[in-house]
């Protein structure tokens, strides 16, 4: 008798159990979240690797939230819209490169990475163009005037010297190095570089160097952003660091024969 009731009594609470599972509908398939696809092929591990790539996302959380906002057009249907305005603003003012965004699209869809690349130059052209006028209206009295309350008068005075001594170069190894071309315009425009040699340099070297990063990874995918997260600025650099000796050297060479 006494294990008859013990079995009534397990069969009761086992039921019991079971009645609480169906009633929370846990025994039906869980449900899984089907996210739709990116129109541009760009993932969320493309996303986070660009992010993690940037040593400049690593540094501030605010930073890093402001590289999630802009990568994550890369997934939308805007991500050609949103690459032009990147390109555009990061030439003038915004602090976000458009290195990262390029990438990522190029990765989506591979055979569309020399358009990315020829959007990014062409914008990206535009807004350093905007910058280096504005900049030229400003003028170079009142720019030195406040850096005179930074105590950065004369090396202020030595870059737009610098600028207005070597012109196109100046802008063709600005446009190749990995510091922000936003930086470059505003000097050329403050030193009141010829508007067509700004031009002429900016599409030919930002277009070299935009066209690098689409060709890489067009003909070889993946591997190329394993190089390009790792070497491609110090390539960049370099390539700069060279095209500035060539350029002193040719000078001291003109004034050693003259």
């Amino acid at each position: 008798m006494r294990l008859r009731f013990q079995k009534k009594l397990v069969a009761d609470k086992t039921a019991a159990v079971t009645g609480k599972i169906r009633g929370s509908r846990t025994d039906d398939p869980l449900p899984t979240e089907n996210k739709p696809p990116s129109p541009t092929g760009v993932t969320d591990e493309i996303i986070e690797q660009e992010i993690q790539a940037h040593w400049t996302a690593r540094m501030m959380r605010p930073v890093r939230r402001l590289y999630e906002w802009v990568l994550h057009w890369a997934e939308t249907k805007y991500a050609g819209l949103a690459l032009a305005v990147t390109a555009f603003s990061e030439a003038v003012w915004f602090p976000i490169p458009v290195d990262p965004l390029l990438v990522a699209l190029c990765l989506g869809k591979p055979k569309r990475s020399f358009w990315y690349a020829v959007s990014c130059t062409f914008w990206s052209t535009f807004g350093a163009m905007f910058a280096m006028l504005a900049g030229a209206w400003i003028g170079e009295e009142r720019v030195l005037s406040v850096m005179a309350w930074f105590n950065l008068q004369d090396e202020s005075r030595w870059a737009l010297d610098l600028f207005r001594q070597y012109g196109f170069w100046a802008v063709a190894v600005g446009a190749v190095v990995p510091i922000p071309y936003k930086v470059f315009a505003w000097i050329a425009g403050f030193a009141e570089v010829n508007w067509l040699t700004f031009l002429v340099a900016t599409v030919i070297f930002r277009k070299l160097r935009y066209m690098l990063i689409g060709a890489l990874i067009y003909f070889y995918g993946i591997r190329a952003k394993q190089f390009i997260d790792k070497y491609f600025n110090w390539v960049v650099l370099g390539t700069g660091i060279l095209l500035l000796l060539a350029i002193l050297g040719i000078k001291c060479l003109g004034q050693l024969i003259g």
